[in-house]
C-alpha cells in the first residue's frame, strides 16, 4: 500500500438495501481532505449511472487513490431488524460501524430516511462523537466521495450474488424481486413448509406474496 497522510473525509453508502437475496453492503472511501479532487477524476458518481465494467474500472482507481473498505449484513440479520422496524437503525449501525474502522473527521453519509437529519444523528451515535456525521438525501448523485462509496458497495455487492449463483450452480439474477429471474428462481427451490434458506429475506413482504410463507429461523430481539 502506499504511503498517504491520514483519511480525515469519508463517504459511506450502501447497497443492496432492497434486495431480496443475499447481504446488504455498506462501503467507505475515506481521504485526506487535499485528495478530493483525486477522488473525483476517477469518474466516480453515482453507481446507478454506470454500468458494471465502468463500476470495476473505477472501483480500481480509487484503491490507487483512497482508503476503502466494505461491512455486511447478511439476510438473517436484516431479517432480524425488519421485523423489529428496525432497517433503518440497522443501516445507520453499518455507517457507524464503518466509520469507526477509518476514524474520520467528517463522514458524508447518503440518509435512507425521510429525515436526514435524524439519520445523521443515529449514524453518529455509533460512529462517536469524534465523527462529524453529515447525512443527505442523494448524496450519492450529490458528492463524488459518496458516488465512490456507493460504487465499493454495488461491486462487491454484485460479487457476493455472483459467488452465490457458482455454489447455488443455477441463474438467480440480481437478488431483487423485481427481477424475473430470482423471482422464478426462489419460487423453484423454496417451498413454504421449509425453513427459509440462509440467503433468503424471509421479512420480505415478496416471500409472503411469492410462496405463501415461509417457516423461518427464531427472530431474536434486534436492537435494545
Amino acid at each position: 500500500m502506499l504511503d498517504r497522510p491520514p483519511p480525515t473525509v469519508l463517504g459511506i453508502d450502501e447497497a443492496g438495501r432492497g434486495a431480496w437475496l443475499g447481504p446488504l453492503v455498506v462501503g467507505g472511501v475515506a481521504v485526506p481532505r487535499e485528495a478530493l479532487a483525486a477522488v473525483r477524476a476517477t469518474g466516480a458518481r453515482d453507481s446507478k449511472t454506470l454500468s458494471p465494467r465502468r463500476r470495476e474500472e473505477i472501483l480500481e482507481l480509487l484503491r490507487d487513490r483512497a482508503e476503502v473498505r466494505t461491512v455486511e449484513a447478511p439476510p438473517d440479520e436484516i431479517d432480524r431488524h425488519v421485523s423489529a422496524g428496525q432497517l433503518n437503525q440497522l443501516e445507520a449501525m453499518l455507517f457507524g460501524r464503518l466509520a469507526r474502522q477509518f476514524a474520520p473527521v467528517e463522514a458524508r453519509v447518503d440518509a435512507c430516511d425521510a429525515n436526514a437529519r435524524r439519520f445523521g444523528l443515529e449514524v453518529g451515535r455509533h460512529a462517536g462523537p469524534e465523527v462529524r456525521v453529515v447525512a443527505r438525501h442523494h448524496a450519492d448523485a450529490l458528492d463524488p466521495l459518496v458516488g465512490a462509496a456507493s460504487i465499493v458497495a454495488k461491486v462487491h455487492r454484485d460479487r457476493a450474488i455472483r459467488r452465490l449463483a457458482e455454489e447455488l450452480g443455477e441463474p438467480i439474477g440480481s437478488g431483487y424481486p423485481s427481477d424475473r429471474i430470482t423471482v422464478d428462481f426462489v419460487r423453484r427451490t423454496v417451498r413454504p413448509d421449509t425453513p427459509r434458506p440462509a440467503w433468503l429475506r424471509a421479512s420480505w413482504s415478496t416471500t409472503r406474496r411469492v410462496i405463501g410463507g415461509v417457516t423461518p429461523r427464531t427472530v431474536s430481539p434486534a436492537l435494545p
